[in-house]
């Protein structure tokens, strides 16, 4: 049964691989004298999304966010695994996850190579592999002092469409639907990773929330960096509900944006610009990297704000 269930579902030609789905492991060739970015992110149904969720939109995101890291490092896409656990074998839901899924890596030209399926709680786990040049990689650890700190597309809007759909933040009807295609259908900042290649000094994706994600270049690059409230880029509808303390909470440590941050030296703003539009999207200068550790933020005065949360806590409650 689970084999015919991976072939129904699953299997698909991989024309970039030695040896794809089918077999106990993939075997890929990977691209003279690249190195290969790795990673791993994994959807609990009750933890990241809800069990009416949509199935297609659920595959959408358990590859999208995936590939936001590959971004977040100047990656190519090239492979993908996925393991699933499923409460029940369902034909329907499957062809909708898969349907989501593959529409995803024909976009972004990645092949799902092999996984695993079993019967339990709702889960879903993708590891995707792609390739960058040696010395290449947007990493962690490269910000310095005077570089400026970017952010691309918006953020905010999946954290309140998530507040809203909890009963947290009330948002008109209206407004609630321009917010909420950022919580299901993430967009994987891939075009403009790899246009960062060489401008950005360091990069990370936005997974957790703005705060707690740049927190981790700054910790790995042993800098400080003063951001400005007013600067950041959000959606014209939520400009209205940013009065409210769970709003702002959305924009600065909400998570779920899956946008780029990055910096960059100051020499390089046009650069970035260029590259910026060249893949399609946005970016916005946030504030500067400081040789003091420490994350501020500067209110529309250049007052400090008092910070509550800097980011989504994987083992809280």
């Amino acid at each position: 049964m689970e084999f015919s269930l991976i072939a129904r579902h699953f299997t698909r030609a991989a024309p970039g691989a030695v040896l794809g789905v089918g077999d106990d492991c993939a075997l890929l060739a990977p691209t003279p004298g690249m190195q290969l970015a790795v990673s791993t992110d994994m959807l609990l149904e009750g933890r990241h999304f809800a069990p009416q969720d949509s199935p297609a939109g659920l595959g959408h995101k358990a590859l999208a966010v995936n590939l936001s890291d590959l971004a977040a490092m100047g990656a190519t896409p090239r492979w993908a695994t996925l393991a699933i656990a499923l409460p029940t074998e369902d034909d329907a839901w499957l062809t909708a996850f898969t349907r989501g899924f593959f529409r995803v890596a024909e976009q972004y030209g990645i092949e799902l190579v092999g996984g695993d399926t079993t019967r339990g709680p709702l889960t879903l786990s993708v590891t995707v592999i792609g390739e960058v040049p040696p010395g290449e990689a947007l990493r962690r650890d490269g910000a310095r002092p005077g570089d400026d700190v970017w952010v691309s597309g918006v953020i905010g809007s999946a954290a309140a469409a998530l507040a809203y759909r909890q009963g947290r933040l009330f948002m008109e009807q209206v407004d609630a639907a321009r917010v909420l295609p950022a919580l299901y259908l993430p967009t994987p900042r891939v075009e403009l990773g790899l246009a960062l290649r060489g401008l950005a000094s360091a990069a990370i994706d936005i997974s957790d929330g703005l705060l707690g994600d740049l927190g981790h270049i700054l910790e790995r690059s042993g800098v400080g960096a003063t951001i400005e409230f007013a600067a950041l880029p959000v959606l014209p509808v939520l400009h209205k509900y940013l009065h409210e303390d769970v709003a702002r909470e959305c924009v600065l440590a909400g998570g779920d944006d899956y946008e780029l941050c990055f910096t960059a030296p100051a020499a390089r703003r046009d650069a970035v610009l260029a590259a910026a539009q060249q893949s399609g999207v946005a970016a916005t200068r946030i504030g500067r990297i400081t040789a003091e550790a420490g994350l501020g933020v500067l209110d529309s005065d250049g007052k400090p704000m008092q910070i509550d949360k800097t980011g989504y806590d994987h083992f809280a409650a």
